[in-house]
């Protein structure tokens, strides 16, 4: 366990790059053999809008990665935080500490996103995709970006996280991210089973059918057992009852223009059929 850390303490970028760039070919070539649904679109110039976000997210993440070391540094030297209430092995430790980081850098910021209505506007960004594959698993609006980093910092400081730990959640956090959103269904008849500990293909799908309450359910992003245990989870039988999109944005110049993606959030507020938040 001691490697594992300190291997991600001093992880290197080609590391990281393999797991963004080698996760999405991978992912890309399979569902291109095994897909789950059958889409009739331009899969190419679908991947350059998404990968266009893409970008902005690492370029964002690179310029706060210096606050997020900072932080790290900060708290796990004065060991300060939730890890250093009791004395803890190191492999619980990472448990602990990947477990806490997922809760509220990931689950708690997603779920916000969905219950305020600002932040809201800028997450339906990720929403408003209607042909799902690996390629959407990191289109979010710079705005929406910032928020999660943000979340994250806030995690560190609650749980006392060294930057080994925080390196391990995000390498897997970017993972799953391709997984979960891959236009293939690679568990099969284990998905189910699977999800009752870790967040599946299948199980994330479901988010993303375009009406509530389908769309306010399994917030995970790694570990499901917070939509088990806060009472978000949803499962569906028959994936093929999944429709993908948001239902205020199902036009192909809303949601599959780089432009207007971006300009959505500072738009006027679209209520949708069954609103959440009423009418302004």
């Amino acid at each position: 366990m001691e490697k594992l850390i300190d291997f991600f303490t001093h992880v290197p970028l080609w590391f990281r790059a393999t797991i963004l760039v080698g996760g999405l070919v991978f992912f890309w070539i399979l569902e291109g053999l095994i897909p789950l649904f059958r889409f009739q679109y331009k899969k190419v110039r679908h991947a350059g809008i998404n990968l266009l976000f893409t970008l902005m997210t690492v370029i964002i993440g690179f310029g706060l990665a210096g606050v997020l070391l900072y932080v790290s540094n900060y708290v796990s030297n004065r060991e300060f935080g939730l890890l250093y209430l009791v004395e803890l092995p190191l492999w619980l430790q990472v448990i602990v500490g990947v477990l806490l980081l997922d809760l509220i850098g990931a689950y708690f910021v997603h779920y916000v996103e969905h219950k305020v209505k600002w932040m809201w506007k800028f997450h339906l960004i990720h929403h408003s995709d209607t042909t799902i594959d690996v390629t959407s698993g990191l289109r979010h609006h710079p705005g929406e970006t910032v928020f999660r980093i943000t979340f994250t910092i806030m995690a560190v400081i609650v749980v006392g996280a060294p930057i080994g730990i925080i390196m391990l959640y995000q390498s897997l956090s970017v993972l799953f991210a391709h997984l979960e959103h891959v236009n293939s269904s690679p568990f099969g008849k284990w998905d189910k089973a699977i999800s009752y500990v870790l967040v599946t293909p299948n199980m994330h799908k479901i988010h993303h059918h375009y009406t509530q309450p389908w769309t306010d359910t399994n917030f995970g992003n790694i570990f499901s057992i917070w939509d088990r245990l806060f009472g978000t989870f949803q499962h569906v039988d028959d994936m093929k009852d999944v429709k993908f999109g948001i239902d205020t944005h199902m036009k192909p110049e809303e949601n599959d223009a780089l432009g207007n993606l971006l300009a959505i959030p500072f738009q006027k507020y679209r209520v949708p059929p069954e609103s959440k938040f009423g009418s302004e």
